[in-house]
């Protein structure tokens, strides 16, 4: 029997199918993944759940993320938000970061989310 992975999506808008599409990642094919879309269910759903084994980040969680603004006006929480939160959720709890990967479709917030995420990793490396 095939062991099913515990997998976390965060996206707004999109299903992990419409992610393979553009990403072309098989991990997008599988069935299990549960489905946040927005910084609320994100925290809600570790707290309730625990830490998946990979979670999947978009960065723009709300539609005012697409308007040519000042990113200092949004009020919404992102992508990068949710890594901040996961990274003090693991820090508090003393938990190493699960796998992750950002098919964010904003070239900046993806870089964003990675580097927060792969700098944390490095520093916590266990010597």
């Amino acid at each position: 029997m095939k062991m099913t992975k515990k997998l976390l999506f965060l996206d707004d808008i999109r299903y992990p199918i419409e992610a393979y599409y553009y990403t072309k990642q098989d991990i997008f094919l599988e069935k299990d993944w549960d489905i946040v879309r927005n910084y609320e269910q994100f925290i809600n759903r570790i707290m309730e759940k625990g830490l998946p084994e990979m979670i999947s980040f978009d960065h723009d969680l709300a539609d005012i993320h697409y308007l040519e603004q000042n990113s200092l006006d949004f009020t919404e929480k992102a992508g990068y938000d949710c890594a901040k939160w996961l990274i003090e959720y693991c820090m508090d709890n003393g938990l190493d970061l699960p796998e992750f990967y950002s098919h964010s479709m904003n070239p900046v917030g993806k870089e964003n989310i990675l580097n927060l995420l792969e700098n944390f990793k490095k520093a916590n490396k266990k010597s």
